[in-house]
């Protein structure tokens, strides 16, 4: 169980990090979207929300007469604008086109291109750079490694909860096995739940034969439905009919769910005698993810079909899927996800570094290691301090770039990458704890100078947020200053590190054979005293 608990966790232990990381990163998606889109107005009072729906669908469907579906998400808690997406002849990749919009005015928010925190949600399980099916085997394969060795630690470390109590400062091997414990213990409730609700988010890519021997494609798009929000394309009836009021529907849906609890309205055909709306409940309101709306006929108002609930195996799904999101989580709750997630980051760090520090004593000469050796030192550094480095670049990217550049989006995720590659060469040239005391500081540089870049370069720094009360950015900005104390903290404590000195056993003396008297001359003491 120990041999399966290090290769399991060795072997997928980069990538773990990553994913575990973004992931950890992701529970502030809206909040990091926000923070990278600084001419977006900071949050204010909500309107009631069938007032913004109303006005939002009026003014959409002034400007887009010929649009053929529209799909409108509402202000929250978390994020003050609303969005759209319309498709219509006139549209651009295959008639789509989305924009943000003001909800007390219902205009168009000119703000900079930016993937935001979308990038991190998107990358914890679809990877970059490859077709996301195989990078969802690969995530796949590699929970399916984090759970083998979550099981085979618990059997491993009989102790482990004895052994989370009791923590050895400074002790080299033995004070990093005490902080892969505890960092392991703290959370492995959620570490578990996390893991294994990851899989369950994929389980019909993973297992997909019973949608396969579904008779029929109607039959697959019903299950889908149990678990997704999905409604089937209607066709038009070619006959011109006014379209219902939307602020009525809306009111219907918050007497049945509760105001504030309406997440989005999904028109089809507007304008069309067949035309349809689905209002649809908002996820934060509740944990699962199964889907919860009202459709109603768009020109009578009348309403055709209530989803309150899906079957007892679509629900064990869709509450997994939601406990994985934490996105019914209100802000306490959110910390408590962000920090035993980042709690379960360091425990898979603390695996691999400890990983180099039981084999380093071992090593005949600690300057010349062997091979296999070498590579897992640079890939951990390249991995850990290389990922602390890239996330600040991402950051820097979208306050530096041009406005105007063409796919500016992609160039911030180009940016990122290129100083996660820079950083793994680093690791790669350089001495290993040169290049670990180098990447920190680098890191803590990084985040410590974002804030001052914000105040020169937005309006928003963090004196004005405090004042304002705009927490989204201040409560951002005091964060990225935590976490680069904490890596120059790290820097100097790897800075002024001393490996123990290899031990010598202690050996005792060998019996020797008693000594031959050689023959003395005559002039010798007696025998008997010289003996």
């Amino acid at each position: 169980m120990s041999d399966l608990h290090i290769w399991t966790g060795l072997l997928v232990g980069w990538i773990l990090y990553a994913v575990f990381l973004t992931g950890t990163l992701a529970f502030f998606r809206d909040e990091t979207s926000l923070y990278m889109r600084p001419e977006l107005p900071a949050a204010q009072q909500r309107e009631a929300a069938p007032v913004v729906a109303q006005r939002l669908a009026d003014h959409i469907l002034a400007s887009s007469p010929n649009a053929s579906q529209l799909s409108i998400s509402l202000p929250t808690e978390r994020n003050p604008t609303a969005s759209a997406f319309a498709r219509s002849a006139e549209g651009g990749r295959r008639g789509f086109s989305s924009a943000t919009y003001d909800p007390a005015t219902a205009e168009k928010l000119d703000a900079r291109e930016t993937r935001g925190g979308d990038f991190f949600y998107t990358f914890h399980f679809n990877l970059h750079y490859m077709p996301a099916l195989w990078a969802r085997w690969l995530v796949g394969l590699c929970a399916m490694f984090m759970l083998v060795a979550i099981v085979s630690g618990v059997i491993t470390h009989k102790k482990i909860f004895t052994d989370f109590f009791t923590f050895r400062w400074g002790k080299g091997q033995r004070a990093w096995l005490d902080a892969h414990n505890a960092l392991s213990v703290l959370g492995l409730p959620f570490h578990f739940m996390i893991t294994w609700s990851g899989l369950i988010t994929l389980m019909v890519l993973y297992m997909p034969w019973g949608l396969e021997h579904l008779p029929s494609q109607a039959d697959r798009a019903a299950v889908t439905g149990e678990m997704r929000f999905f409604l089937p394309p209607a066709r038009p009836a070619g006959t011109p009919a006014e379209l219902v009021a939307i602020n009525g529907l809306v009111e219907q849906a918050e007497a049945r769910w509760g105001a504030g609890h309406v997440g989005a309205v999904q028109i089809a055909n507007p304008g069309d005698a067949n035309a349809r709306i689905a209002i649809v409940r908002q996820q934060a309101s509740r944990v699962s993810t199964t889907p919860n709306y009202l459709l109603f006929d768009g020109v009578s108002g009348d309403l055709t079909r209530a989803k309150d609930a899906s079957g007892p195996v679509a629900t064990t799904q869709g509450v997994l899927y939601g406990l994985h999101l934490g996105r019914f989580a209100d802000p306490v709750l959110r910390w408590l996800y962000f920090l035993v997630s980042l709690a379960g980051t360091a425990m898979v760090g603390t695996g691999l570094v400890l990983w180099i520090v039981k084999r380093r004593a071992k090593l005949p000469d600690p300057d010349k290691p062997y091979f296999g050796f070498w590579l897992v030192e640079r890939l951990n550094i390249g991995a850990i301090a290389g990922l602390s480095v890239a996330v600040p670049a991402l950051f820097w990217a979208n306050r530096l770039l041009p406005l105007e550049l063409a796919e500016r989006g992609n160039w911030e995720i180009h940016c990122f990458f290129i100083a996660w590659a820079g950083a793994l060469a680093w690791a790669f040239v350089r001495p290993a704890k040169r290049a670990w005391v180098e990447l920190l500081w680098l890191a803590a540089a990084l985040l410590a100078a974002l804030p001052l870049a914000n105040f020169l370069l937005t309006d928003r720094n963090v004196l004005i947020s405090l004042w304002t009360g705009d927490w989204v950015f201040a409560g951002f900005e005091l964060t990225l200053l935590a976490f680069a104390a904490a890596h120059a903290w790290l820097a100097i404590r790897t800075l002024r590190h001393q490996p123990k000195a290899k031990p010598v056993r202690k050996t005792m003396a060998k019996p020797t054979a008693p000594k031959v008297a050689r023959a003395e001359p005559a002039t010798a003491e007696p025998a008997g005293e010289h003996a």
